[in-house]
């Protein structure tokens, strides 16, 4: 099944909070409720729920002294064909210094404006 699919199928509230996960990268379960403006025993369903459909992944950690669980998008959610050329990945990932003149750029974008034509 699609994530399009599963997201179809996706209350109000749990849609709510899939966008709030998607939109903070990530977000510690006993914050998540209250952004949601839900009590913390809906939260923990939602979240459960988001978790069965595959669409976040929890782990367990702790937060301010209690335990908790963190909450982020599965990968399969990410799309990355934004940075792909071709096979070649963007060469600023992880890089702090862009420099617009290096070979690994200019390959990159040849590669990109080939997949076009």
């Amino acid at each position: 099944m699609s994530v399009s699919e599963l997201e179809a199928d996706l209350s109000a509230d749990e849609r709510a909070g899939l966008e709030l996960i998607r939109e903070t990268g990530g977000i510690h379960q006993s914050d998540f409720w209250k952004e949601l403006d839900v009590s913390s025993r809906k939260g923990s369903r939602i979240a459960e729920a988001l978790e069965e459909a595959e669409l976040i992944q929890r782990e367990r950690t702790v937060y301010d002294g209690h335990n908790t669980y963190f909450l982020e998008p599965t990968a399969r959610d990410l799309d990355f064909s934004l940075l792909m050329a071709g096979d070649m990945l963007s060469p600023f990932i992880g890089e702090e210094e862009i420099d617009s003149q290096s070979d690994a750029f200019s390959q990159w974008l040849m590669n990109l404006a080939y997949e076009e034509y």
